[in-house]
């Protein structure tokens, strides 16, 4: 199977599309921007109050120096009225300034005051500010993590054929953070620099025009350096995000088959595997880290050469007479004020950046369309199947075999193309029945089960349920009534009775134990310290393969299904724990359709019907005995079995 994965993801990488923008990834984020439409509009006033306030400290400065230095008027230089009162703007704001007086005990207090004021409230407004905004960042946050886990849980098995588990979980845990923080520190500090920036802007022209245009002198060069930046940080931390999660991937498998590394002895080649894509990852961040490097001086050097522009021209107007003490002291205020927008911009532009190419890798599994939903169906949702299974010239071939690789089995075909896992299956399962598959390894028997819970999707009218088309049955309605013992035995880090009890709405200790005596698996759990409490560890690591086996089919049994799988599900008891678990099945197994599936004719001989399968064909069926006159592969099966059996016991 990992050459055809290895060989698909090549396949897919040929056909990917063209890279989407950084805006059109952060348009994905519009949905949920317009449910929080209310906290994001009250969380942008509070900022816009909060560049407003920013904006009238320095002028309250501005004032106090005038104050101290004499001058008749604020902003005005003292002894040059006229020429001052050439430039009109100047005047006007001049004017606009109320209880003014030079040398005035009273209006030092007054503007001090102001000034206190205004510094406390804007830290109100700036706490405001980052609980509002950054609050729905993390509500949109919740909002986002709740719809990838649904998303994840619809989608078929050919998606995660197609993508590892650790990647997976890279996009959901290191790529949502960085798309919450465009949501939050990203809008907030966005907003800020651009209300502090305009209100700035017009303030400081009022002040001085002429030097006002000699500070935006650099503004155009910040613009061309932040494009280019921003780009290049873009496809930097995307690549970033790509090695991340082929790490998480990396480790998630070495961590999951941690038992298998140490039977093997492969430790040191698995340390040595992971430090190509580790160094790999070092790299990217350390050339993502030096471009950031040149990013930020580049930005501090631009502010620092308007400080300087400002200290030599606004120091000649104020030689020359056309500006006051304070204007030039509130002017150079307002140019600190706008130093942290300049140097936010930059920040701002690698949340942005980062945000978006991770949104790009979150919309991968946003807008992936499940292939097998609820589209065709036409039957009621309350009404149950009463079991009936038939198989109309069933052909199938998984959509994930590629020539030259197959998938349980199935390989290249002598045309040229892959090979169908089954082919031409006909056959019918009465409501109520048990129906017995075996055959060797790889000849379909799993896929056939696999097909009839709706786990991989048949061709239209191959697969029937009560007569009718399997896709008519909501998906919801056909899995609640199957219990599904898989090959892959899986249990949850729960409890032994949380596991038992999976398939319920709610935990019920009766229909747990149950469940659990007709597994034979009560006397094992009563030799636990706590019972049914007893926690089975991540996969079930405490449990033997049997006790987990047996766990399974309980959690099958307990849900009351009308259709029961069971996929080679003894496999790992020995014949006496068969025996008792088969005795304990009959009567569950009586009134309901049961799928048995298993390599031992002991556990199928009672069945009401037997099919061999073959290189995905039905070669035999009929009933225990029937199978042994035909002494086909059955009856050679059942005496091998036999044998093996008589030699045990000798």
């Amino acid at each position: 199977m990992s050459a055809a994965v290895t060989n698909l993801n090549a396949a897919d990488g040929a056909k990917k599309a063209p890279k989407a923008s950084a805006w059109k990834n952060l348009l994905g984020l519009m949905p949920y921007l317009r449910k929080y439409t209310g906290g994001i509009a009250l969380g942008l006033v509070t900022l816009a109050l909060m560049g407003l306030v920013g904006i009238i400290w320095p002028l309250a400065t501005g004032v106090i120096t005038d104050t101290l230095a004499g001058s008749p008027h604020p902003f005005e230089h003292p002894g040059v009225s006229g020429a001052v009162a050439a430039v009109g703007t100047v005047n006007w704001l001049s004017k606009s300034i109320p209880l003014y007086a030079p040398h005035s005990r009273h209006t030092l207090a007054i503007y001090c005051l102001v000034l206190i004021f205004c510094v406390a409230l804007k830290g109100v407004l700036s706490f405001s500010t980052r609980w509002i905004l950054i609050g729905v960042s993390r509500d949109i946050e919740y909002d986002l993590r709740a719809d990838l886990l649904d998303r994840l849980l619809v989608l078929e098995p050919e998606f995660y054929v197609r993508n590892r588990t650790g990647e997976l979980m890279s996009r959901a845990t290191n790529d949502l953070n960085s798309v919450r923080m465009v949501l939050g520190p990203g809008i907030m500090y966005s907003g800020t620099t651009i209300v502090t920036m305009l209100l700035a802007v017009v303030v400081m022209l009022k002040l001085s025009a002429p030097l006002t245009l000699w500070v935006l002198l650099p503004v155009p060069v910040v613009a061309v350096a932040v494009r280019h930046f921003g780009k290049v940080i873009h496809d930097l931390y995307e690549s970033i995000q790509a090695s991340l999660a082929t790490l998480s991937a990396k480790v998630q498998e070495n961590l999951s088959g941690v038992r298998v590394i140490r039977a093997y002895a492969q430790e040191e080649a698995e340390i040595r595997g992971f430090d190509e894509p580790n160094r790999e990852y070092v790299a990217r961040n350390v050339k993502l880290i030096r471009t950031w490097s040149m990013f930020m001086p580049s930005l501090q050097a631009l502010s620092g050469t308007t400080f300087l522009i400002v200290l030599w021209q606004g120091g000649h107007q104020l030689l020359r007479g056309e500006i006051s003490l304070g204007a030039l002291i509130a002017f150079y205020t307002y140019l600190g004020v706008l130093v942290w927008p300049m140097v936010a911009l930059g920040w701002v532009t690698n949340i942005f950046q980062r945000g978006a190419a991770s949104m790009g890798r979150l919309n991968y599994i946003l807008e992936a369309k499940p292939k097998i939903d609820d589209s065709a169906a036409s039957i009621s949702s309350t009404r149950a199947p009463e079991g009936e299974i038939e198989f109309r010239n069933l052909t199938f071939t998984y959509p994930t075999t590629l020539s030259g690789a197959g998938a349980n089995g199935a390989g290249k075909s002598n045309g040229g193309g892959p090979r169908p896992v089954l082919s031409g299956v006909n056959l019918r399962i009465p409501a109520g029945s048990t129906l017995a598959i075996v055959g060797p390894t790889g000849s379909g028997k799993t896929t056939l089960a696999a097909l009839v819970a709706r786990l991989w999707e048949a061709p239209d009218g191959s697969v029937l349920i009560d007569g009718r088309p399997i896709r008519e049955w909501p998906l919801e309605t056909l899995r609640r009534s199957i219990g599904f013992v898989p090959q892959d035995t899986y249990l949850f880090s729960e409890t032994v009775g949380g596991n038992i009890a999976f398939g319920l709405l709610e935990y019920n200790p009766e229909r747990a134990r149950e469940a659990a005596e007709i597994a034979s698996l009560h006397g094992d759990i009563e030799d636990f310290g706590t019972g049914y409490d007893t926690a089975v560890g991540e996969r079930g690591i405490t449990l033997s393969g049997g006790q987990k086996q047996r766990t399974a089919i309980a959690r099958a049994v307990i849900r009351d299904p009308r259709i029961l799988i069971l996929d080679d599900a003894l496999s790992s008891v020995d014949t006496q724990t068969e025996e008792k678990i088969l005795t304990g099945l009959r009567g569950v197994m009586r009134g309901r359709t049961t799928i048995l599936i298993s390599h031992r004719t002991s556990t199928v001989q009672n069945a009401d019907q037997i099919v061999v399968l073959r290189e995905g064909r039905i070669i035999e069926r009929g009933t225990h005995d029937e199978l042994l006159a035909r002494g086909g592969y059955y009856a050679d099966l059942y005496r091998k079995q036999l044998l093996e059996e008589e030699l045990e016991n000798a």
